[in-house]
């Protein structure tokens, strides 16, 4: 069974996007991110819910701000580079993200239903 971790500021939209993927047999882990407290990979270490996942979903605003997330991304492409990350960003495109290389993320942006987040995880895990 695959594990991804769903990483959401907004604990509604992480509760749905949770549902959504564990009705579609995913198993799902969750954060809120370092809005919630001390995250780790924004002080350079690993970390342990990273590691138990195949897959991260996170939200562009997970930091609070959508400039620190580029930051984030990057130290967890940096901590974590053979774990794939869907990047979603509602409502808007991101001019940094990188789809290719070493901080390569796959992005989804909008608003997603269940399939287009299990879409997007299997790209992920793809590429």
């Amino acid at each position: 069974m695959t594990t991804v971790l769903v990483v959401n500021h907004d604990l509604d939209v992480a509760d749905q996007q949770a549902d959504s993927l564990r009705r579609l047999g995913y198993e799902v882990l969750q954060c809120a991110g370092p809005t919630a407290g001390p995250c780790p990979v924004l002080r350079g270490q690993p970390c342990p819910w990273v590691d138990r996942a195949d897959a991260l979903l996170y939200d562009v605003w997970a930091t609070g701000e959508a400039g620190g997330a580029r930051q984030l991304i990057e130290e967890l492409r940096d901590l974590h580079p053979d774990i794939p990350i869907v990047l979603g960003a509602p409502g808007m495109e991101l001019s940094w993200v990188e789809t290719k290389g070493i901080h390569r993320v796959t992005p989804l942006i909008g608003r997603a239903n269940g399939a287009q987040l299990a879409a997007a995880v299997e790209a992920a895990l793809a590429s």
